[in-house]
């Protein structure tokens, strides 16, 4: 059972959740222009050191930026969680620009895992395009799925509604886990859980969907006095229960 972790950003954040014992640690790069970034570098070459596995986010499509990021930071993964659904040239066509651009790097790197995250929406929400054809479109160019949380607008479109605009994720809210064992069940590569996935929910998450692995971002990091989640802050304890959580919920499968 994978557990993932997003998104740390310094070295030293990355020691104290292999400590913990995350086997995926996430890190993002936000800006296409100043992708260059060493204490991100170092972060990816801590983990590496460590025999953990890095998973990196970039949030820019061009291939020449991604490969030239990828060769500097050489990650373990890159996970691409771009939305194709609303793309105003169509999902269609918007599914063919991305396989495209994960084709051309698993053929530049064949050494980095490529994890695709597939949109789900809440519990009673219907998406615009079925969950499978999306993942079947993928299938053949992934190597992992991740679940992720699509919100819905009462137009019927997502794009406005995610929290970064044409990517999905950290929503803090859960996907419809009936959706995510449909995908479990029939896709032909391992599926990781995410979307709203805490402490309080990873082992019913666990025993529903019976994926391969689990990942948190917004559900365990800190919080502010207000208590909203802090963007690229942990919160330790939160982690050290998301993974005894997973494993108790691991014991009882087995």
């Amino acid at each position: 059972m994978i557990t993932q972790i997003y998104e740390i950003q310094t070295p030293q954040e990355a020691e104290e959740m292999i400590a913990l014992g995350v086997d995926h640690i996430g890190t993002v790069v936000t800006n296409a222009d100043f992708w260059r970034q060493e204490t991100i570098h170092e972060t990816l070459r801590t983990v590496n050191r460590s025999g953990a596995k890095s998973s990196l986010i970039l949030l820019f499509d061009d291939v020449e930026r991604i490969s030239s990021a990828l060769d500097y930071y050489r990650p373990d993964i890159i996970h691409f969680c771009q939305s194709v659904i609303d793309d105003p040239a169509g999902w269609e066509a918007a599914c063919g620009k991305m396989i495209s651009l994960q084709a051309t790097v698993k053929e530049r790197f064949p050494q980095i895992a490529v994890i695709r995250s597939i949109p789900i929406p809440p519990a009673g929400c219907r998406m615009p395009v079925p969950m499978m054809t999306f993942a079947r479109y993928f299938e053949p160019m992934s190597d992992f799925f991740l679940t992720d949380t699509y919100l819905m607008g009462n137009d019927g479109m997502g794009d406005a509604n995610q929290p970064v605009n044409g990517y999905i994720g950290i929503t803090g809210i859960t996907c419809d886990w009936q959706m995510a064992t449909q995908l479990v069940e029939e896709s032909q590569i391992p599926v990781i859980l995410a979307g709203g996935l805490s402490p309080d929910n990873v082992y019913d998450g666990i025993a529903v969907v019976r994926p391969a692995g689990v990942d948190s971002c917004t559900r365990t990091n800190a919080c502010d006095d207000r208590g909203d989640s802090i963007r690229f802050r942990k919160d330790p304890e939160k982690v050290s229960r998301f993974i005894s959580e997973t494993r108790r919920a691991l014991a009882r499968l087995k």
